[in-house]
């Protein structure tokens, strides 16, 4: 039983698709594409991946908020335009695709791919008034 638990333990170390990406790893993966996340089996939100380490977030309403994205520790920082302080994720790949991890103080369930897209964002304009 020893041998089995320690193989086992050995093969999910080993294991890429449960290893936690790099900056480098999650820019190949994401570079270019329209991610879609779900959280609990409902939609939460789309994020677009541009050169340069730039992303457009939307929660699926047609508000896009420009931002970028860094490494630091480990995990994936996002900035903003709206938000300057980073909000910073874990990010690993699952055979179901990416699985984002929040890494703040604040517990937030885990995000994860539902789609992958070569479409752009949709994003409206900005809002105009009477």
């Amino acid at each position: 039983m020893r041998a089995t638990t320690l193989t086992l333990l050995l093969i999910a170390l080993h294991n890429p698709a449960l290893a936690q990406m790099t900056g480098a790893e999650f820019d190949a993966y994401t570079r270019g594409h329209t991610f879609y996340y779900g959280t609990n089996g409902e939609p939460y939100g789309g994020e677009e991946y541009l050169e340069n380490r730039r992303v457009r977030w939307s929660f699926l309403d047609g508000n896009c908020q420009d931002g970028h994205w860094y490494e630091e520790d480990g995990m994936i920082c996002f900035i903003y335009e709206n938000r300057p302080e980073p909000q910073c994720w874990s990010f690993e790949r699952s055979a179901g695709g990416l699985v984002a991890r929040f890494g703040g103080p604040r517990a937030m369930a885990e995000l994860y791919e539902v789609e992958k897209s070569d479409e752009p964002l949709l994003c409206l304009g900005p809002e105009i008034g009477v």
